[in-house]
C-alpha cells in the first residue's frame, strides 16, 4: 500500500490549474475592477493518530464573514508576512495554537479564488507529532480533524446548491459526521483528491 504522505507529495508536483468559487457557476458576472487580495491557508495533515487526519476549524457563529463555516486555519496576508506560507503558519498559530515549528511543508496546491475577492494559496504540511489545539476565542468555536482517506475519496464529494444574492449557486460539499464541509474548503480538498486520483 502506498504511503499517503508520498501520494500527497507526488500529487503536489503534478501540473494543474487553480480553482475558484465560480467553477460550478460559469454565469456569474464579476464586478469590473475587482481586486484580489492574497491569503494563505494551512492544509495540515496530522500523523499523531493511527491514520492521517486533516485539521479543520469551525468558525465562530459570531463572526461577520462566514460564521459557523468549516475552514482551514488561515487568512489574509499581512504586510509583515514574508509570503503566504508565513501567513498560513501565523494564522494557524493564532487560530488553533499550532506551534510554528511543527508543520513540515510538503508543497502547495494551485490558488483558489473566492467570492469574497481573495486569492488563496493552500499550503500543505504534515504534522509528525501531536499538539494540544487552543481555539482562538471569538474566532474559532472548534478544532477537529477528518480522516485524510475520507477527503481523498472523490466519491464522498457532492454538488449542492442554494440561493446567494438572488441567484442559484452551486458548490462542492464533503460531509463528515456532524460537520458540513462546503464552499471553498470543500473545493480545495476536491482539487487535492483529484490530483491524488490521477
Amino acid at each position: 500500500m502506498l504511503d499517503p504522505i508520498e501520494q500527497i507529495r507526488t500529487a503536489l508536483c503534478r501540473p494543474g490549474h487553480g480553482s475558484s468559487d465560480f467553477d460550478l457557476n460559469p454565469d456569474t458576472v464579476l464586478p469590473p475592477g475587482r481586486r484580489l487580495r492574497p491569503a494563505g491557508v494551512l492544509v495540515a495533515i496530522s500523523l499523531a493518530d493511527e491514520t492521517p487526519r486533516v485539521i479543520l476549524t469551525k468558525r465562530s457563529s459570531a463572526l461577520k464573514h462566514h460564521p459557523g463555516q468549516i475552514a482551514f486555519p488561515g487568512g489574509k496576508q499581512d504586510e509583515e508576512d514574508a509570503d503566504v506560507t508565513a501567513t498560513a503558519l501565523r494564522e494557524a498559530q493564532e487560530e488553533i495554537g499550532l506551534p510554528a515549528d511543527l508543520p513540515e511543508i510538503l508543497g502547495y496546491l494551485p490558488t483558489h479564488e473566492t467570492v469574497t475577492s481573495f486569492t488563496v494559496t493552500p499550503v500543505v504540511a504534515v504534522l509528525r507529532k501531536g499538539f494540544q489545539p487552543v481555539p482562538e476565542p471569538g474566532e474559532v468555536d472548534e478544532v477537529f480533524s477528518t480522516p485524510l482517506a475520507h477527503l481523498l475519496n472523490p466519491k464522498n464529494y457532492l454538488v449542492e446548491s442554494r440561493l446567494w444574492r438572488g441567484q442559484k449557486r452551486r458548490y462542492y460539499t464533503v460531509p463528515f459526521g456532524p460537520y458540513y464541509i462546503w464552499g471553498a474548503t470543500a473545493r480545495i480538498l476536491r482539487g487535492l483528491a483529484a490530483r491524488v486520483d490521477e
